[in-house]
């Protein structure tokens, strides 16, 4: 379980540069930037139980974010 919220850069340190380019060029990678981002917010409210929540939702929560984050993988290749 981690404190601190994983920003996109964090995840793909090399690829900080394109992530920047195509969220100012591309609607929806930035849409799938943004969904990340409130995702991550709502993992990191529950794991550090500012929001709680139950361990299912919370799992939900993160196979949601993997998705994303498989997708936005997609994107920087």
């Amino acid at each position: 379980m981690s404190h601190t919220p994983n920003e996109l850069t964090e995840e793909f340190p090399e690829h900080a540069a394109l992530i920047h380019k195509l969220r100012a060029e591309n609607t929806h990678f930035a849409k799938l930037c943004g969904k990340h981002h409130t995702l991550n917010r709502e993992i990191h409210r529950g794991e550090t139980d500012i929001e709680p929540m139950d361990d299912m939702h919370l799992e939900e929560l993160k196979k949601a974010r993997l998705a994303l984050l498989d997708e936005i993988a997609g994107h920087l290749k």
